[in-house]
């Protein structure tokens, strides 16, 4: 996520000072965003073995790394960002925007037509710390991560995504509820505390 100039400095000392920060280093982790995904897991439990994912804004990969490593390796995961991401085990990294449609198409290619079981988004627009602005970027990008869980995921699939308290959330979960059993909005231990980002699981797709 971008950072608003002017920032840099004090941001880069509370990552320094931040215990999610320094465990993820302890770990092994690629970031503190790792214990937001786990944290959602531990009381969702929506991973399970030779499950089909999908994880849209993937990098630095922390959040296929703990599927990989939670599911010892039974799982396929197909990652795409526009941003660089070193290799995983067990993961198909596409490098591209999934805006774009010959990255999406390249997406549904790797994805295969088995379908998906889950689709997981972390992402965020770069942040200029202006809300008019930073706000519909956000809900822009999290509404396009629902229309590919739409497309790709099996009956029964599962949705989980950041999103940003503030104009348009409320739609978005109703719009969500139209294809899940199931949807609920959390904010793990791990998001911090002054964030207005949140995350929204969708359990149970159902075909419309």
């Amino acid at each position: 996520m971008g950072k608003p100039r002017g920032t840099v400095g004090s941001w880069r000392d509370r990552q320094e000072k931040d215990p999610y920060v320094q465990m993820a280093r302890r770990d092994g982790w690629r970031s503190r965003a790792v214990y937001k995904l786990e944290q959602i897991d531990q009381k969702e439990r929506f991973l399970r073995p030779d499950m089909v994912c999908v994880d849209v804004g993937s990098a630095p990969g922390s959040w296929s790394q703990y599927v990989t490593r939670k599911l010892k390796g039974r799982a396929r995961i197909v990652a795409v960002d526009i941003l660089p991401m070193d290799s995983l085990p067990d993961v198909e990294f596409i490098q591209g925007d999934f805006q774009d449609e010959a990255v999406f198409k390249q997406m549904l290619v790797a994805i295969g037509d088995e379908g998906v079981d889950l689709v997981m988004s972390d992402i965020a627009p770069n942040i200029t710390g202006t809300r008019v602005v930073d706000q519909p970027r956000s809900m822009y990008l999290v509404e396009l991560a629902l229309d590919l869980a739409r497309q790709v995921l099996k009956p029964g699939g599962s949705f989980v995504c950041k999103v940003f308290q503030g104009a348009g959330i409320d739609e978005f979960v109703i719009d969500t509820r139209n294809s899940f059993k199931r949807v609920k909005v959390m904010k793990p231990k791990a998001s911090r505390a002054g964030s207005r980002e949140v995350y929204l699981v969708a359990r149970n797709y159902q075909l419309v």
